[in-house]
């Protein structure tokens, strides 16, 4: 990231919206926004399976899930936060992951300037692709500040993303079973 840029940046921004950037409540604002955007942002440069690696062998077949993982992500549209709870299932196929690591892959898509729909593929994929389990389901629910704070003003409206692979996609029946588990079916 170009710390100097975003500073700048934000330096014009205040200017244009017709603020005093040297006022004393406004003279760092920059500095910290520029701190903020490498925690917010710092998993744009990051591949986000490449932390589902710590994996066991496992002959269960039986579906795991995750679910309720908190996340906070920026919407590329407006640049406001959206924020909700991710839930993960998978159905092994000789080996299962370490469950933090699902929950560190979520960090990672999430902390991107991002759309909810392109996230939930995102996560879907990094699942996939890292170990290869027989299905993948992903829901994210998510409350986006986009449609709070400005256009409709409707607090409260949540929006829900599915993606689904292997099994998950070929037997509605089993994803329906999930679904209900995470309290959507």
């Amino acid at each position: 990231m170009d710390i100097d840029k975003i500073e700048a940046a934000v330096r014009l921004f205040l200017e244009g919206i017709g603020e005093d950037g040297s006022r004393p409540g406004l003279a760092e604002t920059p500095e910290r926004v520029a701190r903020m955007c490498s925690e917010l942002f710092g998993g744009m440069g990051e591949n986000p399976a490449s932390v589902l690696c710590k994996l066991f062998p496992s002959e269960d077949r039986e579906p795991v899930l995750v679910r309720d993982i908190d996340f906070q992500s920026v919407c590329e549209h407006h640049l406001l936060p959206f924020f909700g709870k991710v839930h993960i299932a998978y159905v092994p196929d000789g080996e299962v992951v370490g469950l933090s690591k699902l929950v560190r892959c979520v960090g990672i898509c999430a902390r991107r300037l991002q759309i909810q729909e392109q996230m939930t593929v995102q996560i879907a994929d990094a699942v996939l692709s890292a170990f290869h389990p027989s299905g993948v389901m992903v829901v994210v629910e998510a409350e986006h500040m986009c449609m709070t704070m400005r256009g409709v003003r409707k607090p409260g409206t949540k929006t829900v993303t599915f993606q689904t692979r292997g099994v998950f996609a070929e037997r509605p029946e089993l994803a329906d079973r999930m679904l209900a588990r995470m309290g959507l079916g």
